[in-house]
């Protein structure tokens, strides 16, 4: 983590401090996103990016 900027969240790419999220594997989410991804319907249109981002957090240490 940089300490003057904190962690950058895979999702929305802001940087959020310690706290202010979730840490997954190697990644982080932040609390706003965390929120939507949780109350968004499988039909909704934003779904698929949310996967994509999601793939983004294990596929980019392990590539």
């Amino acid at each position: 983590m940089n300490e003057l900027y904190g962690y950058q969240c895979a999702i929305c790419g802001n940087r959020r401090i310690e706290g202010e999220g979730i840490r997954v594997i190697y990644g982080f989410i932040c609390e706003d996103c965390e929120t939507e991804m949780v109350h968004t319907d499988v039909r909704d249109a934003k779904y698929p990016f949310f996967i994509h981002q999601m793939k983004q957090i294990f596929i980019e240490k392990n590539a």
